[in-house]
């Protein structure tokens, strides 16, 4: 295992009815900063419909992000496969790739707002099948090969790519998983990364992380294909601040907003509690596993957390959200990346120890000025006895 991984996974998330030309460049700006602050990823969602999720294609976002954040690596968070034609997303894709010189990770799944594939005619429940045929496809696509192939909605005819990827070994895949199995297999089967999305939730007798795992396994075994867990990904919700009390006020702004959305809209029921009650989803949040609402402490013991349940993950994602305002947003990002991070990353404990062996050294040079001092003030009073008689 490498080190551990930090990012964002950004819908993106924000209230309808605020200015989309404002909340998108607001996203453009958050970018920027994570990738000042030293986070490794920021994973960019498809979604066309319900008025929240606003980024229509992550490619778009992406390259227009990538000049102003010139080292993070990109992921699509995720494109949806069952709505395109597999050759022109494999294309773009590849465009996408070198227009970021290797910097991007394809993220895919079947799609997750109902309103979505209503509108082109799609019945929400086909688009697992669609995933698992144009996934297929794709492989075959960025493995250069041509391929012909008929899907439920495409037809390709000695279809392949004009372009290779950037790099050698070409783009790395990532497939997203909620709770059911689908992601996991589809991964182990082609020996892809998984995008575990609400994975974290801790539900009384499943193990979601543990199940995911074990299905990219078997399935990995089944096809002869490798899996590795450098290349799983956990999406987790943080709001972080100096003291818990800051953080829970903090949320007002948007937190109830937010678990309306996902109980009624995303179909996310899972993810979300039903109710108007700042105090309850607070506490969901905290009590349920999927994050943190407090301080950098509660944080970093939620990903150890994390990481001693599963045995070990590539990336852990923030789930980008208004719960709170933009600048309390960017603060928590900070003290993330400031607080959380070094410890997972190694680079909180040389200082640590240095500081320790300093206050060390301070001791022990106290202790000899302070025996210095005895000594003197013993020897004084002695020359003013001596004096005196």
């Amino acid at each position: 295992m490498s080190k551990l991984r930090f990012g964002y996974f950004l819908a993106p998330m924000h209230r309808p009815g605020i200015n989309p030309t404002v909340a998108l460049h607001r996203d453009l700006d958050f970018v920027e900063h994570l990738d000042r602050l030293g986070y490794d990823e920021a994973w960019i969602g498809e979604h066309h419909s319900a008025g929240s999720e606003i980024i229509a294609s992550p490619e778009v976002f992406i390259a227009a992000a990538a000049s102003r954040a010139p080292r993070i690596t990109f992921g699509t968070g995720v494109v949806s496969l069952s709505y395109h034609n597999p050759l022109w997303a494999a294309d773009r894709i590849v465009l996408l790739d070198h227009l970021t010189r290797g910097r991007v990770v394809f993220g895919v799944g079947p799609g997750s707002l109902p309103t979505d594939s209503t509108m082109i005619g799609l019945n929400p429940t086909d688009t697992r099948e669609l995933l698992e045929d144009n996934l297929d496809i794709i492989v075959r696509l960025l493995g250069g090969e041509t391929v012909t192939a008929k899907t439920a909605t495409h037809q390709l005819v000695d279809a392949r790519l004009q372009l290779r990827p950037y790099n050698p070994d070409g783009i790395p895949i990532s497939v997203a998983a909620v709770a059911s199995p689908t992601g996991p297999r589809l991964a182990g089967r082609h020996g892809l990364g998984l995008l575990s999305i609400g994975a974290t939730l801790t539900v009384e007798g499943f193990d979601a992380l543990a199940h995911h795992w074990n299905v990219m396994e078997e399935r990995a075994a089944a096809y002869g294909t490798t899996v590795d867990r450098d290349r799983w990904s956990l999406v987790s919700l943080f709001h972080i601040a100096e003291t818990e009390e800051q953080a829970r006020k903090e949320v007002e702004h948007g937190l109830v907003a937010w678990s309306r959305y996902f109980a009624h809209v995303a179909a996310f029921p899972q993810m979300a509690v039903q109710t108007g009650d700042v105090k309850e989803v607070i506490a969901f949040v905290n009590n349920s596993g999927m994050g943190v609402i407090g301080t950098p402490e509660q944080a970093r013991a939620h990903v150890q957390r994390l990481w001693d349940q599963s045995n070990g993950f590539g990336s852990l994602l923030s789930m980008g959200h208004d719960w709170a305002t933009p600048e309390a947003t960017n603060r928590s990002a900070q003290l993330f990346a400031e607080e959380v991070v070094p410890h997972f990353q190694g680079q909180a404990q040389p200082t640590l120890d240095a500081a320790e062996r300093a206050a060390a050294v301070r001791a022990g040079h106290n202790q000899h000025q302070l025996a210095a001092i005895e000594h003197m003030t013993a020897k004084y009073q002695q020359e003013l006895t001596g004096s005196q008689s």
